[in-house]
């Protein structure tokens, strides 16, 4: 941040035209942002205040375009959208501006049917197996221009992750590869879901992982699923304490409760949760999913509440029909 905060020099993004000339799918184009984020960002956060044409269209300047480039630089980095626009905030307020990062390369659009996703995974693999942040940056610009978040998450990063965790079992690779593949797809993840739009009066809803449960990537995508389809989430992340959740439960009075479980162990654990929700009133549903659960079938009678399915589009269609009904 020290940095970063210095007077701006000839050359920075204070220096860039502020005219509006650039359409939105231009701007996209331009700077690997997807137009649904973007959006989302101007909403949330009032980062930029791009012009309207007569129609109501959006136009941009190279000085947006500079800060959108900058923004999304420090999200690829792995910092929070959140975190990165009050950095802006406050450079503005103290009359500084960051140095505008290189333009992307402009390349014409790839056709859907020319890759399939699982040749995307495969690259995935190769990249994170490999500890190359920019290569997995290039093929997730890719992956934006060519399919929607659900198709990335269940036939890219999911297949991407069990190839991994398979050659981490067999000894292919090491642990700390493991590791940083997974933290390097949750930081992705992460910074979908908190680009998302939260409507203060949408049904709200919990999601996390069962007790000792500390693989958290499969709920987090739920999380985002639900958050991009207009609900309240709220993502608990690992290892949520039972006694805990159902205090807060209590005071905040989710509509709904979804854990997830890839251990018999945390399965187990889901007991307790739901019969500490039975005495509640307005008594929130309460929904479970995960891998030990598609392993072990018979779990899901012996597990009360609701079982969300054996796929996250299952689970996600599953939760508005428990919302609707």
């Amino acid at each position: 941040m020290a940095e970063a905060l210095r007077p701006s020099p000839a050359g920075s993004i204070s220096e860039l035209s502020d005219s509006p000339k650039y359409n939105i799918k231009a701007v996209c184009l331009q700077t690997g942002i997807r137009p649904v984020t973007l959006r989302a960002w101007e909403r949330r956060y009032k980062l930029l205040n791009p012009h309207r044409t007569r129609s109501n269209y959006r136009l941009y300047s190279d000085r947006d375009l500079a800060i959108l480039r900058w923004l999304k630089s420090r999200v690829d980095s792995g910092l929070p959208i959140s975190a990165a626009a009050t950095e802006l905030a406050e450079m503005r307020r103290l009359g500084t501006w960051p140095e505008p990062p290189p333009a992307l390369p402009i390349t014409p659009p790839l056709r859907r049917e020319s890759v399939a996703p699982i040749q995307y995974a495969d690259r995935l693999f190769k990249a994170l197996t490999a500890h190359s942040e920019s290569e997995a940056n290039a093929i997730f610009n890719e992956l934006y221009a060519l399919y929607d978040i659900a198709t990335v998450c269940t036939d890219v990063i999911l297949p991407c992750l069990v190839s991994i965790g398979d050659a981490w079992q067999r000894g292919e690779i090491r642990i700390t590869t493991e590791h940083f593949a997974s933290n390097y797809v949750r930081g992705r993840l992460m910074a979908l879901y908190q680009a998302q739009p939260t409507l203060r009066n949408a049904a709200r809803i919990l999601v996390g992982c069962a007790p000792y449960e500390l693989h958290d990537i499969g709920s987090l995508m739920l999380a985002l699923f639900l958050r991009r389809e207009g609900y309240r989430v709220e993502f608990l992340g690992q290892d949520v304490h039972v006694d805990d959740l159902l205090e807060y439960a209590r005071l905040e009075r989710p509509a709904l409760i979804c854990l997830s479980a890839t251990l018999e162990q945390s399965a187990r654990e889901l007991k307790r949760v739901h019969a500490g929700l039975a005495n509640m009133r307005p008594r929130p549903k309460f929904g479970f999913g995960g891998p030990i659960f598609v392993m072990r079938p018979s779990l899901r009678d012996s597990t009360p509440g609701i079982y969300l399915g054996d796929t996250l589009p299952e689970a996600s269609l599953k939760v508005r029909q428990i919302l609707s009904s």
